[in-house]
C-alpha cells in the first residue's frame, strides 16, 4: 500500500514538473521536447486517472447523495474539469504538431494554436487546486518517507513564514508574467469559433506571430476585445530551472489558497457538529 502511495506521488511530481516546462518552448530541446514530452504526459495523466479509478467509480455512484461531503463533490468536479482541459490540450497539441504529427491538417490551425496556449493557463490553476485539495495527503506521504515526528513550535513558525513568503512570491510571478490576462484569454478564444477566425489571425487585431520555437521575443498573440495586447506571457528565461521556479511560484499561490479554504470549511463543520451534539445533550 505504501509503495503505491509513493508511486502516485512520484507520478504527480513528474507530471507537474514536466507540465510547467511546457510554458516555454525554448527549454530542453525546444519544440521537439515539447511535443514528445507532451505525449509522455498524456500517457502519465491517463495512468494517474486509472490508478485512482476506484475513487472515481465510488464518487460517481454517490455523487448526488446528500451524505457525500461537499469537499468530495468539489474535488470530483475539479477532476472532471481537469480531465476536459488536459484532453483538449493534448488533442489540440496533436492538431498543431510540427514534429511528431507533421502531416495532420485540420483546417484553421491558428485557432487551435491560440486555444492550446490559453487553456494551458487554465489547466495550471486546476492542477494547483487539485494539489491544494490533496496537500494533507502529500505531507503525510513525505512524513512516512522520512519518518517525521510531530513538529516543534519553531518549525510551525517557520512553516507560517514560508507560507507568507510563497504567497508574496507567487503574487509577484503572476504580476510579472501577466498571468491573469493569460487566463482571461480563455474567454476571448471561445467567443470566437474557428470559422470566425481567419487564417491570418484575429479580425481587428495584429496577426499572431508564431515560430516553431514559440512566440517571437516572448510576445503573446494579440487578442481582440480585452485580449492580451502584446504583453509578455511566457517566462522569458530559457533556463529550465527558471521556468520551474516561475510557474511553481504561481501554482503555490493557488495551492495555499485552496488548502486554507478547505481547512476553514472543515473547521467550521467540526464546530457546528460539536454545537449540535451539545444542544442535543
Amino acid at each position: 500500500m505504501k509503495k503505491m502511495m509513493y508511486v502516485k506521488l512520484g507520478l504527480d511530481i513528474l507530471m507537474a514538473v514536466t507540465f510547467v516546462l511546457f510554458f516555454n518552448k525554448q527549454v530542453l530541446g525546444g519544440l521537439t521536447f515539447h511535443e514528445i514530452a507532451g505525449l509522455a504526459i498524456a500517457i502519465l495523466f491517463f495512468t494517474h486517472v486509472l490508478l485512482n479509478w476506484q475513487w472515481v467509480k465510488k464518487v460517481t455512484i454517490k455523487l448526488f447523495d446528500r451524505k457525500l461531503p461537499l469537499a468530495t463533490k468539489f474535488g470530483y468536479l475539479l477532476n472532471v474539469m481537469l480531465l476536459i482541459t488536459m484532453t483538449f490540450i493534448m488533442i489540440s497539441g496533436i492538431f498543431i504538431s510540427r514534429v511528431v504529427f507533421p502531416n495532420i491538417n485540420v483546417g484553421n490551425e491558428q485557432w487551435f494554436k491560440i486555444s492550446h496556449i490559453s487553456i494551458s493557463f487554465l489547466a495550471l490553476i486546476l492542477v494547483a487546486a487539485h494539489v491544494g485539495l490533496h496537500w494533507k495527503w502529500i505531507i503525510n506521504v513525505f512524513k512516512n518517507m522520512i519518518n517525521f515526528k510531530a513538529p516543534k513550535p519553531s518549525l510551525v513558525i517557520l512553516a507560517r513564514v514560508a507560507t507568507v513568503a510563497l504567497l508574496v512570491f507567487g503574487g509577484y510571478q503572476m504580476y510579472s508574467t501577466h498571468f491573469i490576462r493569460q487566463v482571461q484569454g480563455v474567454a476571448s478564444v471561445f467567443n470566437l469559433s474557428s470559422s470566425q477566425m481567419p487564417e491570418g489571425g484575429f479580425k481587428g487585431g495584429e496577426k499572431p506571430n508564431f515560430q516553431d520555437g514559440g512566440f517571437e521575443g516572448g510576445e503573446r498573440p494579440n487578442l481582440p476585445e480585452g485580449g492580451f495586447r502584446g504583453e509578455k506571457g511566457h517566462s522569458e528565461s530559457s533556463n529550465a530551472l527558471g521556468v520551474i521556479v516561475t510557474y511553481f511560484g504561481i501554482m503555490s499561490l493557488f495551492i495555499i489558497i485552496i488548502y486554507y479554504i478547505e481547512k476553514f470549511i472543515m473547521s467550521h463543520k467540526r464546530k457546528n457538529k460539536k454545537r449540535t451534539i451539545v444542544d442535543f445533550l
